[in-house]
């Protein structure tokens, strides 16, 4: 398992995070997700940490706070060195019936910090983020609010998610000028059957020297080819959650490419798309969940495939981009540069 810096930080993280996504829905939406209580939760964060996984992601939302209170407990009876473990959660979706119970406002940011420390039972959070953009709040209020927390010791650092390129960069900017705690980390979807960050934020992320954590991986299972082709499944998440959204022409055709490598390597489909994305230079950590111990340790073993020039070309050809302005103009006129 490689350790790789977060962003500009002097921060280091494993090269996958155990996300915490499937502990402890009940009813609905997060029964869906999943449905893991305390003994299964430990299993799978001891399973994440021997494998030498220090990086776990969480966010007040999943299960309504149970996720957090769930994670925090398993570090508890594990035993494990808060040292040891590099513990992320966010902020944003409403906890609360009012309309200040949500949002990136300074106000519910101080306060859902407070709760998420008390549930996960930790002195900090080491990794605090804003789970999507706040159109009603100002992004200075919401980078100052970051910036108390950071100044009083209640987190260590900052990142974002779901944010679009312009906006990142609005922060950015913001925070060096008024001298706050710099973002150091985008939570963001990519996969090979969706490559869309590539246009704008990748490059962003590459010359700002911000990391990406890739979340939902496996295109909510799609990747693992279970839900395509012969003997697809009638069951499981993407049957009652289909998200996020995939166009199956484009994925048949991925999927053919990667059962090809997959069978050759004596590897599982799932491995080769957590391969691909460890092997992008803008990608710091790719968040793995799971709800059994068995689909865990495919995903950990995935860190052991190392895919030549040849398969990444032929994973290339299958689901690049097709090219969209401003993007072949810059390269056009940029080739006199080359």
């Amino acid at each position: 398992m490689r350790m790789r810096p977060l962003g500009r930080s002097g921060l280091f993280v494993s090269e996958l995070c155990l996300g915490t996504m499937t502990f402890g829905g009940s009813e609905g939406f997060w029964g869906q997700i999943g449905r893991l209580g305390q003994d299964e939760a430990d299993t799978l964060v001891k399973t994440a940490l021997d494998a030498g996984i220090n990086f776990i992601d969480t966010a007040n939302v999943y299960a309504g706070g149970m996720s957090e209170r769930i994670l925090g407990q398993s570090l508890k009876n594990l035993g494990i060195p808060r040292d040891d473990v590099v513990v992320a959660t966010k902020v944003l979706g409403p906890m609360g019936e009012g309309p200040n119970a949500r949002g990136a406002s300074r106000g519910h940011i101080l306060s859902q910090c407070k709760a998420s420390v008390a549930r996960l039972g930790l002195d900090h959070i080491d990794l605090y983020q804003i789970h999507g953009f706040d159109p009603a709040t100002p992004i200075a209020e919401t980078l100052e609010a970051l910036d108390t927390l950071v100044r009083h010791g209640h987190v260590r650092y900052l990142g974002l998610s779901n944010w679009a390129a312009w906006q990142v960069m609005k922060a950015i900017g913001i925070a060096e000028m008024r001298r706050l705690a710099p973002i150091v980390s985008l939570q963001a979807y990519y996969t090979l059957v969706g490559r869309d960050l590539e246009r704008e934020i990748a490059p962003m992320l590459t010359a700002e020297g911000v990391g990406l954590m890739v979340w939902s991986p496996l295109a909510g299972g799609y990747l693992s080819g279970k839900y395509d082709g012969e003997g697809a499944a009638a069951d499981g998440r993407r049957t009652t959650f289909d998200f996020p959204p995939v166009d199956r022409t484009r994925g048949g055709v991925t999927l053919d490419a990667m059962r090809g490598i997959a069978e050759a390597r004596g590897c599982s489909v799932a491995q080769v798309a957590l391969a691909w994305l460890l092997h992008r230079d803008v990608v710091t950590s790719v968040i793995v969940g799971a709800k059994r111990v068995g689909q865990l340790e495919d995903n950990i073993a995935a860190t052991r495939v190392r895919l030549d020039a040849e398969e990444l070309a032929r994973l290339d050809a299958a689901t690049r981009l097709p090219p969209e302005y401003p993007g072949w103009m810059l390269e056009r006129q940029g080739a006199y540069r080359t």
